[in-house]
């Protein structure tokens, strides 16, 4: 992920799936589209052990993935790298609109 939006959350109250669930509600909200990843803290993925879990983390529809440079209690989310299906696919076209003109007068 290139660009995505930066979120903070705090509250010790709300669990990390519900964190997740909030910033992606805002996220789908402001651009249009829903997040497929999220970054965060590494230690934010571990158990109250401090064990990483095990496996891919999810919280709905979003794949958690640590990453170092990700400050505690902050959320990168965004849009992931393309599936192989989806980057084999064609791209749609864009056409230009009726009457827009072409070249500045």
């Amino acid at each position: 992920m290139d660009i995505g939006m930066l979120w903070y959350d705090d509250d010790t109250k709300r669990k990390l799936d519900e964190k997740v669930a909030r910033a992606a509600q805002y996220y789908q909200t402001k651009y249009g589209v829903a997040p497929t990843v999220c970054y965060l803290h590494p230690s934010m993925l571990e158990d109250k052990t401090g064990v990483p879990q095990a496996g891919p983390s999810v919280a709905g529809s979003v794949q958690l993935r640590s990453a170092r440079t990700v400050l505690l209690n902050h959320f990168w989310i965004g849009l992931g790298e393309p599936t192989q299906a989806e980057a084999k696919s064609p791209k749609p076209k864009v056409r230009p609109q009726r009457g827009a003109s072409q070249s500045p007068k």
